[in-house]
């Protein structure tokens, strides 16, 4: 069963190991919906917190609660899947007026890289590939339903990458503490680690960006002549 632990007085919804303690693995499923189904949930840490729940699933953790990996799998894959599903379903119903509501700098460049990924790789490597860059992942499923994409090549895909990214995060974590002995006394950096590739996409993408709306200045011999001529 995915019943939680105690919860504590204070629980900080940026901190992976601070959610785990709090809720156990129905707060997995909790925040991976959250993140990838409502808009609301950008901020929210899916990647660390699915690598964390691995990495505290191994036998032998002493720091942080210990959580069981069939658990911690099954809520991260229902929770990422529903939560996709939900997106995709406000997308369709409300379109692009669920973004233009909002005034978050971060979601709305979110929003333009889920479009620009959609044109360039098509539905189904887009949806795919959103998995694994935040932000993108939260705001690609409304607009893919806003958009039109097919409901069954939505649903295919979706769940596809949506397994692909929570076994491969959770079981990356486990198979990393079933490996180093007393590893979960570098939680906090190794956390760090990941959350820092987690961004390495969106940092990537938009130099990628700001590189092609650059204007491409003359070369230095064509200034020249321009100046020469008048």
């Amino acid at each position: 069963m995915l019943a939680p632990p105690p919860t504590p007085l204070a629980v900080n919804l940026l901190d992976a190991s601070s959610l785990l303690a709090a809720f156990g693995a129905l707060g997995i499923a909790v925040v991976l919906f959250a993140e990838t189904g409502l808009l609301v949930g950008f901020f929210l840490p899916g990647d660390s917190l699915l690598f964390t729940a691995g990495l505290l699933s191994r036998s032998g953790a002493h720091a942080g609660p210990h959580l069981d990996l069939a658990q911690v799998l099954l809520a991260s894959v229902a929770g990422a899947l529903a939560g996709a599903q939900c997106g995709y379903a406000l997308g369709r119903r409300g379109g692009r007026a669920l973004l233009a509501r909002s005034r978050n700098r971060r979601l709305h460049e979110g929003a333009a890289r889920a479009e620009e990924l959609l044109d360039r790789y098509g539905h189904a490597r887009a949806i795919v590939l959103a998995r694994f860059v935040p932000v993108v992942r939260t705001v690609l499923n409304p607009l893919a339903g806003a958009l039109g994409v097919p409901p069954r090549t939505f649903a295919v895909w979706q769940a596809g990458g949506g397994l692909v990214w929570t076994a491969g995060l959770v079981l990356a974590g486990h198979a990393l503490g079933s490996a180093v002995p007393h590893v979960d006394r570098y939680l906090l950096p190794i956390v760090g680690a990941v959350v820092l590739l987690s961004l390495l996409p969106v940092a990537l993408e938009l130099l990628r960006s700001r590189r092609r709306a650059a204007p491409e200045a003359p070369p230095v011999s064509a200034r020249v002549d321009v100046d020469g001529g008048q």
